[in-house]
């Protein structure tokens, strides 16, 4: 049998629809620290992770919402499949970069200004999405269900503002909660489809 790390991985789905009860503070707290132990380039954590719950997300949803009627009809559709999310998540918990990793290695790094821009930012994007992988993976293993929303990243100047924070080159919004009804998942290809061998 896997061990349990390998049973969370299989077991881990997206979940868009959520039941009203409330996640407990002490499980939010290591869904999150499982999040900051993630790795990350030069260990400088450049990720900032916002729990938003109550007034803030209404406007969450309220925006998400308006700016909805903005997109092309399939865009659209998908921005108000997340707002619904959000709207019956008890917790949501977005995930922003903080710039230090761009700014520490631009500075670090005695190469092109703009090469080097570029790689650090790269790398904090990596990062941030490792720390997103943890948090997933937390939740799952508490019983607890989530959705990475990545439709938002076509609003995440408007939703960085909402939420206090500078812009950034990354952005996630997650709900949180006990699922409504269990899913299975799509189908995921075989993995001998996705492997390469070279010798």
């Amino acid at each position: 049998m896997p061990n349990e790390v390998i049973k969370t991985i299989n077991y881990r789905r997206s979940i868009r629809s959520f039941t009203d009860q409330p996640v407990k503070e002490e499980d939010i707290k290591t869904i999150l620290n499982a999040a900051n132990k993630a790795p990350s380039a030069h260990n400088q954590q450049s990720w900032k992770f916002i729990v938003i719950k109550g007034k803030k997300k209404e406007q969450l949803v309220d925006l998400v919402s308006q700016k909805a009627a903005a997109f092309p009809k399939a865009t659209s559709v998908l921005l108000r499949l997340a707002s619904r999310s959000i709207a019956c998540a008890p917790v949501v918990i977005a995930i922003a970069n903080t710039g230090e990793l761009i700014e520490h290695g631009t500075k670090l790094f005695q190469i092109d200004r703009e090469q080097a821009y570029d790689f650090f930012r790269t790398m904090e994007i990596q990062s941030s999405a490792a720390a997103v992988e943890n948090l997933l993976l937390a939740v799952t293993s508490l019983g607890l269900g989530a959705v990475w929303l990545g439709i938002l990243f076509v609003i995440k100047d408007e939703v960085l503002t909402l939420l206090e924070e500078p812009k950034g080159e990354f952005m996630a919004v997650i709900p949180v909660g006990y699922p409504s009804k269990s899913s299975l998942g799509p189908n995921k290809k075989q993995l001998d489809m996705v492997i390469k061998e070279l010798n």
